[in-house]
């Protein structure tokens, strides 16, 4: 299959990493090869897929090498739940330096001596920030990404950050193929994601119920289809990885009128 390259993209804090875990997860146990690059300095990415162990980050062995020569991909890409090949890009030193500019580093770094980057039937970038720009937009600018899905909830600050998300992905002419939502049990929250979606003219792929059980396997240091692989809320994630498998509408967003999105979230 021609490899899949997707980018999740979603304000800070609305579960875009635990989104996106589970759903590598998922297609894991599809029986595909997934690689999942984290790009938050939080290097949380791939916690729930490596049992709760926290793995060096790239940019840390770069920082402790002095320079990118010489760094081996067993020294920054590690397996995980259905082997699932997890990388965290990591962060500058707090006060000093560029998390986007890491990334650039990571990325190059990842291409020149990771064959798992370039085997993988499903690569996918976990990026944070509520615009996408600068370093944030490597995965994009260096042509690894061919689609974007954007997590959301109901409320307006989270449906503002994801249309000036599809603010930067129109300026980088990138496809979004989906609004994602992360419920928060906000009134109305599935009516005015849906609207929000069809608003842009994509698909609104998935509602993801707020579960108590998502939280106790992160506790646990697990994904939910390792930990939970029987409950509903596992299968939600295997229909929306069977969803970004499958997923051929996309189109290159417009963003919407501030007024609307203000008018839409007051539902």
């Amino acid at each position: 299959m021609t490899q899949k390259q997707i980018a999740i993209y979603g304000k800070g804090g609305i579960g875009k990493s635990s989104t996106a875990s589970n759903v590598a997860a998922a297609l894991g146990e599809a029986g595909k090869k997934v690689m999942l690059i984290g790009c938050d300095p939080k290097s949380d990415s791939s916690i729930t897929l490596l049992g709760g162990r926290r793995i060096p980050t790239i940019m840390d062995v770069v920082r402790r090498l002095g320079n990118p020569d010489g760094v081996r991909e067993d020294e920054i890409v590690f397996e995980g739940f259905r082997g699932v090949k997890c990388a965290e890009v990591g962060g500058p030193e707090p006060g000093v330096g560029c998390a986007g500019r890491g990334i650039i580093i990571a990325i190059q770094l990842l291409q020149k001596v990771s064959p798992s980057i370039r085997e993988a039937d499903v690569l996918m970038f976990d990026v944070p920030g509520d615009i996408v720009c600068g370093g944030f937009a490597v995965p994009i600018t260096k042509k690894m990404v061919r689609e974007t899905y954007i997590i959301t909830s109901g409320e307006y600050m989270p449906v503002y950050a994801a249309n000036n998300i599809c603010r930067g992905l129109n300026t980088l002419k990138t496809p979004l193929g989906g609004i994602i939502c992360n419920e928060r049990e906000a009134a109305n929250e599935r009516e005015i994601v849906g609207r929000f979606a069809e608003a842009l003219g994509v698909p609104l792929l998935a509602c993801i119920p707020r579960s108590p059980i998502v939280q106790q396997c992160e506790r646990e240091g697990k994904s939910v289809l390792e930990a939970a692989p029987s409950s509903d809320i596992a299968d939600v994630y295997r229909q929306l990885a069977a969803k970004v498998l499958t997923e051929k509408d996309n189109k290159v967003p417009e963003a919407l009128d501030d007024g609307y999105l203000r008018d839409l979230t007051r539902q």
